[in-house]
C-alpha cells in the first residue's frame, strides 16, 4: 500500500495517528536544523517535517536533497502544527516523518506547478502533463467530470438510452471539411471521421430507439480559435414522436438540472427569440441577454441631411452605452480605433454624448441639430449620461461590427458576470443560405432539417425565405446547443436534396442508406446536440474551452506535446497506395 490517506484528508482528529502518504514534492524549506516539505497529490497538500533532533541523519540528508516534483512516499505520525495555516484544509497538522522513500526523481520542471505559474501557454501546452498537476487545470477536468456525470444521470432517468455510433464513416460534401482516413484493405477508398452522428441517430429513430443520447467525439477540419477544436465533444440527443415544443421542454429540463446541481442556480425562464429579431436587435444569432444595449435602427432619422457617409449606407445603426458620457475624448478615440481593427473592419464610428441637462453633443454636429440627435436617443433608448455609438454600411457587415462593439463595451463595463446565467432559445432560422462562391443554396444547419410546417411550397418560389424547424440554445452569449425537427419522409428529403443542388445519383451515392431506411417506416423525430466543451466552460465561469480539455490542440490544430500531426513513413504510404504531392 503506497498510501493510507491522501494529502488533502488529514485533520486535527488524526493527531498521533501513524499514516503513509505518497505524492509530489511541491516545495521544500531547508533551515539546516529543520526541513519542511509540502507534499501534493490530487486531493491537496500536507506539510512534512524533518528535524535533526528526531530524524536520523541519513534521512535528514535525503530530505535536504529532495527536488521539486520528486515522487516520494513517507510514513510518519500526525502532529499538531506549531504555526497553523488557515488557507489549506490540512493547515492544523503536519507529518513527523519516520520513513522516506524516493519513488522517482524528477527534472526541474520548465515552469512552477502553482496556481499562478510563471509558464506561458505555449510551454504549458508542450508539457501538458505537468500543467494538469496545477489546481486550475486539475479542477477544470474534475468539474467537467461532474457535469458529464450529471448529464448521464439526468438523461438516463428521463428514459434516454446511450448508444455508441461508428467513428469510421462515409465522407459527405455538406458542412465543414471532413478528416479522412485511408483504408488499407479497400485500396483507394477512404473513411471520414464524423462531424456529428447525425445520420446514425436518425437511423436509431427508424430502429425504434425513441430516446437516444451519446457523449461523443466529433471532428471538423476547420480554422480554429479559442473556443473551437478540431476534435470536440457533443452531448448528442434524439427523440422520436416529438414536435419542437417537446424538444425545447426536454432540454430546458436538462439545462435547469445542470445549473441547479453544478452551480446552485435556479432558472425559471427560458425566453424565446426569433432568429430575425436576434439579428435585428443584437447583430448575431447568439445574443448575450444579461445586459441591454439593443440596436436602434437610425435610417429614418439620420439619412435626411447632407452627411454622405450615412446617406450612402444600407443601414445606419446605433447603441446606447450606459454611463458612456463619462468617457473622455481619449477613451472614445480608443473605441474608434478598436472598431477600425481588421478583426472588426469598420471604417469609423460616429458618437453622440447625451448630456445631463438634456442636450446632445455629437461628432457630426455640422450635419445634425438637437432635434435630430434627440431622435437618435429615442431610437436607441439612450438616457441622460449615456453615449450613443453609431456605425453604418452594408447591412450584414455593420450588424456584425456593432455586435462586436457591444460585447467589447459590456466587457469593459463589467456587465458580463460569469456567475449570472441567462439562457435563451433562438428559433426559426433560415432553412437555406446563399453561397456567393458556388452560386447556390446550402443548408444552414444540415440537409436533414425540416422546414417549418406549411412552408415547404415556398421552396419553389422563394427558397431564401423558408424558415427551418430549427432551434439553438444560447447561454450567456454562447451557443451551447442546437438542433431541429428532422425530415422523416423520403419524398420531402429528395426534394431538399434537389434544392441543395444534388443530382439524384449524387443523393443516392451519399445518402442512399438513409433514404432506404425511410422506406421502412421512419417516425417523426428531432433532436439537439450540446457542445459539452463549451457548456462546461460556461458553467465553470469561463468562455474558452481549452482548460476543460485534458489534451487540447493549439490554434494551428497541432498537439505540441506529442508533435502531431506528423509525417508517416514511406512503407505506410505504400501500404495505403498513397503518394504525396506537396506544394513547396
Amino acid at each position: 500500500m503506497y498510501r493510507s490517506h491522501t494529502c488533502g484528508e488529514l485533520r486535527a482528529s488524526h493527531i498521533n495517528k501513524e499514516v503513509t502518504l505518497a505524492g509530489w514534492v511541491q516545495k521544500s524549506r531547508d533551515k539546516g536544523f529543520i526541513v519542511w516539505v509540502d507534499l501534493r497529490d490530487r486531493y491537496g497538500i500536507t506539510q512534512l517535517v524533518f528535524d535533526e533532533e528526531r530524524t536520523p541523519k541519513a534521512m535528514m540528508e535525503k530530505a535536504q536533497n529532495l527536488g521539486r516534483e520528486f515522487v516520494i512516499q513517507v510514513t510518519g505520525t500526525v502532529i499538531e502544527r506549531a504555526s497553523k495555516n488557515p488557507n489549506i484544509p490540512t493547515g492544523d497538522i503536519e507529518i513527523l516523518v519516520s520513513e522516506l522513500t524516493v519513488l522517482n526523481e524528477a527534472l526541474l520542471p520548465p515552469f512552477t506547478i502553482e496556481d499562478k505559474t510563471d509558464g506561458g501557454e505555449d510551454i504549458r501546452m508542450k508539457y501538458r502533463y505537468l500543467d494538469i498537476r496545477r489546481n486550475p487545470v486539475k479542477n477544470s477536468l474534475i468539474f467537467r467530470h461532474k457535469v458529464t456525470q450529471e448529464v448521464r444521470n439526468y438523461l438516463s432517468k428521463e428514459g434516454f438510452i446511450e448508444v455508441e455510433t461508428p467513428y469510421l464513416i462515409k465522407s459527405t460534401p455538406e458542412g465543414a471539411r471532413d478528416f479522412v482516413v485511408p483504408s488499407r484493405m479497400n485500396q483507394g477508398q477512404f473513411y471520414a471521421l464524423p462531424q456529428s452522428p447525425q445520420t446514425f441517430k436518425q437511423l436509431l429513430m427508424v430502429g425504434g430507439m425513441d430516446k437516444y443520447f451519446q457523449i461523443v467525439k466529433c471532428f471538423r477540419d476547420e480554422d480554429l480559435r479559442a473556443d473551437r477544436q478540431p476534435e470536440f465533444t457533443q452531448i448528442d440527443c434524439e427523440m422520436a414522436f416529438v414536435e419542437q415544443e417537446d424538444i425545447l421542454n426536454a432540454f430546458e429540463g436538462l439545462t435547469r438540472h445542470l445549473l441547479k446541481e453544478v452551480n446552485g442556480v435556479e432558472i425559471d425562464q427560458f425566453p424565446r427569440m426569433l432568429y430575425d429579431d436576434a439579428m435585428r436587435l443584437y447583430g448575431n444569432d447568439k445574443p448575450d441577454i444579461r445586459f441591454g444595449m439593443e440596436f436602434g435602427e437610425l435610417n429614418e432619422v439620420a439619412q435626411h441631411k447632407d452627411f454622405g457617409v450615412f446617406n450612402s449606407a444600407e443601414l445606419v445603426i446605433g447603441i446606447a452605452v450606459p454611463g458612456g458620457n463619462a468617457y473622455t475624448r481619449k477613451e472614445i478615440d480608443q473605441l474608434i480605433d478598436w472598431v477600425k481593427r481588421p478583426q472588426v473592419g469598420a471604417l469609423g464610428m460616429v458618437y453622440c454624448r447625451c448630456n445631463d441637462d438634456g442636450t446632445y453633443k455629437s461628432s457630426v454636429d455640422k450635419f445634425y441639430d438637437q432635434d435630430d440627435l434627440a431622435k437618435w436617443a429615442e431610437a436607441t433608448g439612450a438616457k441622460a449620461g449615456d453615449l450613443i455609438c453609431v456605425l453604418s454600411g452594408d447591412k450584414n457587415k455593420v450588424r456584425a461590427q456593432l455586435s462586436a462593439l457591444r460585447m467589447e463595451l459590456a466587457e469593459r463595463l463589467g456587465l458580463r458576470n460569469p456567475n449570472e446565467f441567462a439562457p435563451l432559445w433562438v428559433l426559426d432560422f433560415p432553412l437555406l443560405e446563399w453561397d456567393e462562391e458556388t452560386e447556390r443554396y446550402h443548408a444552414m444547419h444540415h440537409p436533414f432539417t425540416s422546414p417549418k410546417p406549411g412552408q415547404l411550397e415556398l421552396l419553389a418560389t422563394n427558397p431564401g425565405e423558408v424558415k427551418a424547424n430549427a432551434y439553438d440554445l444560447v447561454l450567456n452569449g454562447n451557443e451551447i446547443g442546437g438542433g431541429s425537427i428532422r425530415i422523416h419522409d423520403k419524398k420531402t428529403q429528395a426534394l431538399m436534396f434537389d434544392y441543395l443542388g444534388f443530382t439524384e445519383e449524387e443523393a443516392k451515392a451519399q445518402f442512399g442508406f438513409l433514404m432506404n431506411a425511410f422506406e421502412y417506416g421512419a417516425p417523426p423525430h428531432g433532436g439537439l446536440a450540446f457542445g459539452l466543451d463549451r457548456l462546461v466552460a460556461i458553467l465553470g465561469g469561463q468562455e474558452t474551452i481549452r482548460d476543460f480539455i485534458a489534451f487540447p490542440k493549439n490554434n494551428a490544430g497541432r498537439d505540441v506535446m506529442i508533435d502531431a500531426p506528423a509525417p508517416i513513413d514511406n512503407k505506410q504510404l505504400e501500404e495505403l497506395s498513397l503518394k504525396l504531392n506537396l506544394k513547396s
